[in-house]
């Protein structure tokens, strides 16, 4: 039995590489379209609603392929590491 007072560990098991690629393509597909891509991307990962994500180049079954807590680990730990 867990004790709630413990801090849980989080781990992931998505190649951050194909993350990153997936990630690219994606906002490459909105900036294309005429979209604000880190809105819409940030409006997808909060609301996991898929529609913030267009279609166009398979944008949003690419993004899908990713669980959103693994697309904000890496944005996090990028943003992090490239303060």
């Amino acid at each position: 039995m867990t004790n709630i007072n413990d801090t849980m560990k989080y781990t992931r098991c998505e190649d951050n590489t194909q993350i990153k690629d997936i990630l690219v393509q994606v906002y490459s597909a909105l900036q294309e379209k005429g979209y604000d891509p880190v809105n819409q991307i940030v409006g997808y990962i909060l609301s996991g609603d898929p529609t913030y994500i267009t279609g166009y180049n398979n944008a949003r079954n690419l993004i899908r392929r990713v669980e959103r807590d693994e697309l904000l680990e890496e944005l996090v730990k990028n943003y992090i590491e490239n303060c």
